[in-house]
């Protein structure tokens, strides 16, 4: 036997050491992108169907080697796109950057089920990522002091938090953290205004991206086929008060 990985990590390099190479290397979105277009995608949600293009046929995964053929599911993808186009990028130009949601179940194995990011309200939800330098995603996967700051950051941020049934207890111990040792000096305390370095103001294109896909999503939710999650994608934009136009929820 060794010792555990992460307490050999944090013999080696402190936690004020690991947050400062976070808030360093960390890209945010702007919250008047967040307030402008809350959600991206809202058809689609972790561990759902893929659909063609007009949402009328399966899309299907042949196996190479075996030729078995699998229905495909939606695993990061979507949400990926939305961080990448709310801050004014596109995949081409951000090699080994890593999407991170902030909000879901914590479980560094991977063994449980992420009910938050199955849910079509906060799958893309621009405020529930960040975007990272892809060696330091492990940090918020298996760190959970690092989590637990990042959400805090983008809570005092944007003025949201995540507030799925699963979250009580997780957003009981946000209000209750008090050790503030190791946290950035740019992220901003509750009632501050303060902005975390990295993040991209809001800018036309980002808005026009941003129209394009809410006419987008208008669009389908009359014209797609027959697999488009219309309940779905209604309750998301009620949810974050898009469709009557109103201010977004915050």
């Amino acid at each position: 036997m060794i010792d555990d990985g992460l307490e050999a990590l944090r013999a080696e390099i402190g936690l004020r050491e690991i947050a400062s190479l976070v808030e360093r290397t960390a890209r945010w979105v702007a919250p008047e992108t967040f307030r402008y277009l809350p959600v991206w995608y809202p058809e689609h949600a972790r561990r759902k169907l893929f659909y063609n293009a007009n949402w009328s046929e399966p899309r299907i995964n042949t196996n190479r080697v075996s030729k078995t053929k699998v229905h495909k599911i939606e695993g990061n993808i979507n949400a990926n796109e939305a961080l990448t186009r709310a801050l004014g990028l596109r995949k081409k130009n951000r090699p080994n950057w890593s999407c991170c949601h902030l909000w879901g179940v914590d479980d560094a194995k991977y063994q449980k089920s992420n009910d938050v990011v199955a849910d079509h309200r906060f799958y893309s939800c621009i405020a529930n990522m960040v975007l990272l330098p892809t060696p330091l995603k492990a940090f918020t996967d298996t760190m959970p002091e690092i989590k637990a700051m990042l959400r805090l950051c983008a809570r005092n941020l944007y003025g949201w938090q995540c507030d799925h049934e699963t979250l009580e207890a997780t957003n009981k111990a946000l209000d209750a953290w008090s050790d503030w040792s190791a946290w950035p000096n740019s992220w901003p305390r509750q009632g501050e205004e303060k902005r975390p370095l990295g993040t991209i103001p809001f800018s036309d294109e980002i808005k026009a991206d941003a129209d394009r896909r809410l006419a987008t999503i208008r669009r389908d939710l009359v014209e797609a086929g027959q697999f488009y999650p219309r309940e779905e994608v209604r309750n998301a934009l009620n949810y974050w008060r898009i469709v009557a136009n109103l201010q977004p929820r915050t």
